[in-house]
């Protein structure tokens, strides 16, 4: 899936296009949107096998509906908001499901949503001082987005397919941890800075 969107804030590329809303495009990312609650169902009753061929067929909706809005000029305003609504909410709910679930560690989720949150407040608090929302994509965000994409798609892959992968799971889940822990300061970090930065300049200026 294109989870190139830092986690917490759903920002998306600006648009040109129509507020049509029954396109084809449109109704793959719908689709996408809806098969999340269906794959947590099929974690909780264990069928990690079905959850994983509708991950994947959540991740082929994801590589069509973009490209298609291109080839076929069916970009528009509700697309453009929709597609990175559907990644979140697939990403986290199926993280989380495999966290309940006992696939992956509890602390990974905790990490997970308290990175969430801090961009979460980070931005409100912002647009509350200033008035104005100015969120931007960052490497590491992108990096820790991605680090959970891998991870979530692995360990669905290792139960279902009987991959073997064992230890290896271990290292990436830590890997992913680091990935996203570093995303999480570097929001504070940024959060911070603007903060400063506005209050020296009305103070200041």
């Amino acid at each position: 899936m294109n989870f190139v969107h830092d986690a917490g804030i759903v920002r998306p590329k600006p648009s040109t296009g129509s507020f049509d809303v029954y396109t084809l495009p449109n109704l793959l990312t719908l689709s996408r949107l809806l098969l999340a609650p269906v794959v947590a169902w099929r974690l909780l009753a264990h069928d990690v096998e079905g959850a994983f061929w509708l991950f994947v067929l959540a991740a082929i909706t994801d590589l069509l509906d973009g490209n298609l809005a291109r080839w076929l000029n069916q970009r528009s305003v509700l697309g453009a908001w929709l597609d990175p609504i559907a990644d979140k909410t697939m990403l986290l709910t199926t993280l989380s499901m495999l966290a309940l679930t006992g696939l992956l560690p509890m602390w990974l989720l905790y990490l997970v949503l308290v990175r969430d949150a801090v961009i979460l407040a980070g931005a409100e608090g912002y647009r509350r001082l200033t008035g104005r929302l100015d969120v931007r994509p960052t490497l590491s965000g992108k990096l820790a987005t991605f680090m959970e994409f891998v991870l979530v798609s692995l360990v669905l892959a290792d139960v279902a397919l009987d991959l073997g992968l064992g230890s290896q799971m271990h290292t990436l889940v830590l890997l992913t941890a680091a990935a996203v822990a570093l995303s999480g300061l570097r929001y504070v970090w940024i959060w911070s800075r603007k903060t400063r930065d506005f209050l020296h300049e009305h103070l200041h200026g």
